[in-house]
């Protein structure tokens, strides 16, 4: 799929289709609730994002729509580099559960320049999903920032 003649509704039209009510319905079980949920297990996701390659302009577009597939599928595509502050902030406030969160740490706030910065302040804040948001930073930092010093965790503990 060519990142030049995708358009947002194809997309959304490809992600119901991959869907599964059944895992629809078990992702809510485990709290995957607060957006329309199509089904589409991550490595399916994956493997679109893969096709589409790094594209901030459609990982935008994608946000806006509030749906589980979209939003993971937009953080899967968002290029880090042109991630600014206030773009974390404003995604970080539409966090309505623990695996939209999880990803975009994961997928991309992880490799801003803010990463470190927004791990501790978010970890003070009170919103849960925030706060959760800065907690997964730390863990993530810990996990790929193999050239940190030690002291550079210890504001963490």
């Amino acid at each position: 799929m060519p990142t030049e003649s995708v358009h947002v509704d194809d997309i959304v039209a490809q992600l119901k289709s991959l869907g599964n009510p059944k895992d629809a319905e078990g992702m809510a079980r485990y709290g995957v609730t607060g957006l329309e949920i199509y089904g589409v297990r991550i490595p399916q996701l994956r493997k679109l994002a893969r096709q589409l390659k790094r594209n901030h302009a459609l990982a935008l577009a994608l946000w806006q729509i509030p749906a589980r597939e979209t939003r993971i599928l937009a953080c899967m595509i968002a290029d880090p580099r042109q991630v600014d502050e206030e773009l974390l902030e404003a995604w970080v406030q539409d966090f309505n559960n623990w695996e939209v969160c999880d990803q975009c740490c994961m997928n991309v706030f992880e490799k801003t320049r803010w990463a470190w910065e927004k791990a501790m302040a978010w970890s003070y804040r009170e919103e849960t999903f925030v706060k959760r948001a800065g907690f997964v930073l730390m863990a993530r930092l810990a996990v790929s920032d193999k050239d940190a010093p030690d002291e550079r965790f210890e504001p963490f503990l």
